[in-house]
């Protein structure tokens, strides 16, 4: 299990940012930006992007820890890997684990991986995750509560920060519903280019995983990751981290600490006409 698959899962409810207000660094006049009309302007300026990403590749490394119950670490695991986007969803290629290249069988399994994840990229809409579940804004509407709404400095930027948490009393289907409501956090939002900054998730309650059959995730596990403009208006996930705490198949305890730390992005120069001789440029420092 990687940081990764919950990078990827927390990217999928990211529409709960909803609520706003005025605090800090504004005038208190501001005036308040309409609910509704904000998650619009947020979901349009990602989809803007998302061709844009296309043009880039950038570098990943995880790194796993298990702890045991005593939280000293047992054992470390890491990977390296070349992340790009197809159709809005980020693909990751595993090219080292532990330090080490893959050998040739690993390497022709991954690309087999790979190849099959791009080809279910490519005919799942870019709102959509590859697996799993999603909500969509009006039915987070319904499950989560937004408290402390304020404005802070994050990073030198002006940028909206407000805290939610599940609404017990919400009725859910599906499991990507059922863990909101299991659900509390902080959200960054970069009032300028209306992008995710830094988001902090945890939960608050066990959530089991079909009645706990297959895992029973426990309550404490928590999880954060950040993205950052990285040329010129460009947003891109820069990392995360987080703790996981769960019972698997009613047998195994599991404790893991993820590290995500993403880098070196660089752009595509493609000539329309000649793709096939696509070359990678790095970004020039600003």
């Amino acid at each position: 299990m990687r940081f990764a698959y919950f990078h990827k899962q927390v990217i999928a409810v990211l529409p709960l940012l909803y609520a706003l207000t005025v605090h800090g660094g504004q005038a208190a006049s501001a005036p308040v930006p309409d609910i509704p009309q904000l998650m619009r302007e947020v979901e349009a300026h990602q989809k803007q992007l998302e061709k844009v990403r296309e043009n880039y590749t950038y570098s990943s490394t995880q790194t796993t820890q298990d702890i045991d119950s005593n939280g000293q670490v047992k054992k470390t695991e890491s990977a390296e890997g070349e992340d790009f986007f197809v159709n809005g969803h980020v693909i990751e290629r595993t090219v080292k684990k532990n330090g080490q290249a893959l050998s040739d069988h690993e390497q022709q399994k991954e690309t087999e991986r790979v190849t099959k994840l791009v080809e279910k990229a490519q005919k799942t809409p870019p709102d959509q995750p590859l697996e799993g579940q999603t909500i969509g804004v009006s039915r987070l509407l319904d499950i989560m509560e937004v408290r402390n709404p304020r404005r802070e400095s994050y990073r030198g930027r002006p940028t909206i920060i407000f805290d939610f948490i599940g609404r017990k009393d919400a009725k859910t289907h599906g499991l990507a519903e059922d863990a909101s409501k299991k659900l509390e956090g902080t959200v960054w939002i970069d009032e300028a280019d209306r992008e995710i900054a830094h988001i902090e998730v945890s939960f608050i309650d066990n959530f089991h995983v079909a009645g706990g059959l297959l895992a029973n995730i426990q309550k404490g596990s928590n999880f954060h990751f950040d993205q950052a403009p990285v040329s010129g208006q460009l947003w891109l996930p820069t990392g995360g981290e987080g703790t996981v705490q769960a019972r698997l198949l009613l047998l195994k305890n599991l404790r893991q600490h993820f590290i995500e730390r993403d880098y070196d992005f660089k752009r595509f120069q493609v000539d329309a006409q000649t793709a096939k001789d696509a070359t990678i440029v790095p970004e020039t420092k600003k």
